[in-house]
C-alpha cells in the first residue's frame, strides 16, 4: 500500500492509497459535521469502512497516522444507474475528495487523486465525477461560485478529465454544476460511444 507523508503545522499527515476495512477500527473521523455552513459528503468512518469492505478504492489522509482528515472514494456506478450502462465494470464514479478545513493549502487534495489514478488499470476505464455548486465551501474559501467551480475545474483537469455536456437531472439544476469524465488512453470504441450516449440518459444497445 502506497504511502506519502506531509509536514503541516498540525502535525504529519499519512496519505495512504488501497485502504482495506479492517483497518478502521483504531481511526477517528476528523471532519467537523456540526457546522452549519459545511458538512462533507460523508459524515462517518463507518460509510468509509463499508467502500473498502466493498472492494471500492478508498484512499486516507491521516493525520499523526490515526485522524481521519482527508478521503478519495472511486466507486462502481450503482447498477440501476444509467452510468452503469457501458457493460461490465468500465464506467467508474469519483464519488468524492474531501479534505478537513484545518489541512486545506497543503496539496493533500492532489495527493489524494494521484494515489487514486495510479493504478494502470484505469486506462481501460472512463470515471467520471459530478460537482454540485451546493454542496461547496464556499464559507472557508472566500470565493464565489464561480471562482470556485474554475478551481474545481483545475484540479480535476490536470488529473485528465474534460467538462461533458449531460441532461442528468440533478447536475442541470444549477449551471454552476460540473460533470467530468476521465477517459483511459485504453478504453474501447464502443465504451467511448456507449458513454456518449449515457450523458443524455440513452440506453446503448450493448
Amino acid at each position: 500500500m502506497a504511502v506519502t507523508t506531509i509536514k503541516t503545522t498540525k502535525g504529519i499527515v499519512f496519505i495512504h492509497a488501497g485502504w482495506m476495512a479492517e483497518g478502521f477500527e483504531n481511526m477517528e473521523f476528523g471532519f467537523d459535521v456540526s457546522d452549519p455552513t459545511y458538512r462533507p459528503i460523508f459524515t462517518r468512518k463507518q460509510t468509509l469502512e463499508q467502500f473498502a469492505a466493498r472492494g471500492e478504492s478508498v484512499c486516507l489522509a491521516l493525520l499523526e497516522n490515526k485522524i481521519i482528515t482527508g478521503f478519495g472514494v472511486l466507486v462502481c456506478p450503482n447498477e440501476n444507474s444509467r452510468w452503469a450502462g457501458t457493460g461490465g465494470a468500465i464506467t467508474m464514479e469519483l464519488a468524492a475528495i474531501e479534505v478537513a478545513r484545518q489541512l486545506r493549502n497543503h496539496g493533500i487534495a492532489r495527493l489524494l487523486l494521484s494515489h487514486l489514478f495510479s493504478d494502470p488499470c484505469l486506462e481501460e476505464k472512463i470515471v467520471f465525477l459530478s460537482a454540485y455548486s451546493w454542496l461547496w465551501d464556499l464559507a472557508y474559501s472566500g470565493l464565489n461560485t464561480a471562482s470556485y467551480r474554475e478551481m474545481l475545474i483545475r484540479l480535476y483537469s490536470d488529473f485528465g478529465f474534460v467538462e461533458y455536456m449531460t441532461n442528468e437531472p440533478n447536475i442541470c439544476l444549477s449551471p454552476e454544476n460540473i460533470f467530468m469524465a476521465r477517459i483511459g488512453e485504453n478504453t474501447s470504441l464502443q465504451a467511448r460511444e456507449n458513454f456518449k450516449w449515457m450523458r443524455f440518459g440513452i440506453t446503448p444497445q450493448l
